[in-house]
């Protein structure tokens, strides 16, 4: 379960937008390990967890973007009902607030990578370490 750096930027919510950013990223050999896009009336947001974090900021900072980090919680489930929530539990039971949580399921592996964004993610580890 390894601290991960997330980076986030915000764009205006119109057509080309992500694909502006994930273009950029290819052309500086950025993979996306995981990533989340949510969007309001005029502003779209974009979290994603990069391979390469400075190669990633280096990218956007070109396209004049503003670039927020902050470190999260990469996290492997089994991919079963319930394994979310017991980790959300564990989490609560020890008093971490979850600010957010995304993730996929690698249906090969049979898994799922799930990335929460935690008030203390150091502590959120170690609990789902155990």
């Amino acid at each position: 379960m390894p601290i991960k750096k997330q980076l986030t930027v915000s764009l205006g919510n119109k057509p080309g937008q992500l694909s502006k950013v994930c273009t950029a990223l290819g052309r500086a050999k950025v993979n996306i390990l995981a990533i989340s896009v949510v969007d309001s009336v005029d502003i779209g947001s974009i979290r994603f967890v990069p391979d390469k974090v400075d190669a990633a900021k280096k990218a956007l900072k070109k396209l004049g973007l503003f670039v927020t980090s902050r470190d999260v919680v990469s996290v492997t489930l089994p991919d079963k009902p319930g394994m979310l929530g017991k980790a959300a539990d564990r989490l609560a039971k020890k008093g971490l607030n979850i600010d957010y949580v995304y993730g996929s399921v690698h249906k090969k592996s049979k898994d799922s990578l799930c990335i929460f964004g935690v008030s203390n993610s150091k502590k959120a580890q170690q609990i789902l370490k155990a």
